[in-house]
């Protein structure tokens, strides 16, 4: 995701756009609740924002927060700057977005309404970034349809849409990791890659280890890892830049950095 999009220049990114739209759009999920998300959305973003590309983050459901409060989208904003953002629905109890709307009383959240809103997005931005609740198969609605769903309609729009997925570094990752791959697999959803969304300051041997099976259990590369604590960096912005591949803006090297954590 480099500047020269903006000016039509076409990267492979800039060219996968379809339905009338040269954006970019990535549905950022996690193989759980705090791996992460909201700190790797933020990076992506901020790289993006640092390549001169114009950035929209989208939240389609946020739960767990209060009218008023900041959510996961303020956060993506505060980390990495001047950026749109948009929140579809929010309820108050740190649930499944469809566990929070029966709770609350409250409407929930169509693919379609994702559809409209990322479209609109995509029309004035580079790159829409869509951060979902929780992991990929997370129920929104009484239909439990999902973020997957979300993205699939997307695509069945004619827009273009491809998934991030952030995972843990530690033991028990692959197996989520592998059962992720296979979910978008079997929904015709394209992996872009996966970001360890908080790497340990003295990572064990299965950390290290990881970073080999990684892209082996998703089928796809590993395209970034953000240290533990990121969010709370003096420089954010260029952390991002250190933290990420290529191929979401940043200047991380995958094969040096598995090469320094090469286990004994």
């Amino acid at each position: 995701m480099s500047a020269s999009r903006r000016g039509g220049g076409g990267t492979s990114a800039g060219r996968r756009g379809g339905g009338g739209t040269s954006a970019r759009i990535v549905f950022v999920t996690g193989t759980n609740t705090d791996v992460g998300k909201t700190i790797a959305t933020a990076a992506v973003a901020s790289a993006a924002l640092r390549g001169g590309l114009r950035v929209a983050v989208l939240k389609p459901g946020q739960t767990g927060v209060a009218p008023g409060e900041p959510g996961d989208a303020a956060e993506v904003r505060r980390l990495a700057g001047d950026l749109t953002i948009r929140e579809l629905v929010r309820y108050p109890e740190p649930l499944a977005p469809d566990t929070a709307a029966r709770r609350a009383g409250m409407p929930r959240l169509a693919p379609e309404d994702v559809v409209a809103t990322v479209r609109e997005l995509a029309a004035e931005h580079d790159l829409v970034l869509v951060e979902g609740a929780g992991g990929l198969l997370v129920r929104y609605d009484d239909e439990g349809r999902t973020l997957a769903d979300q993205a699939r309609a997307v695509l069945e729009a004619g827009l273009p849409a491809e998934v991030l997925l952030i995972a843990s570094a530690g033991l028990g990752t692959l197996n989520i990791v592998a059962l992720t791959a296979e979910a978008l697999a079997a929904r015709g959803l394209p992996l872009a890659g996966v970001v360890v969304g908080s790497w340990p300051a003295a990572p064990g041997l299965a950390e290290r280890c990881n970073l080999a099976d990684l892209p082996r259990s998703a089928g796809a590369p590993l395209l970034g890892a953000l240290p533990e604590r990121a969010g709370a960096a003096a420089d954010f912005a260029a952390l991002a830049l250190a933290s990420l591949a290529p191929e979401l803006g940043g200047t991380w090297d995958a094969e040096h950095f598995a090469e320094a954590h090469r286990p004994e």
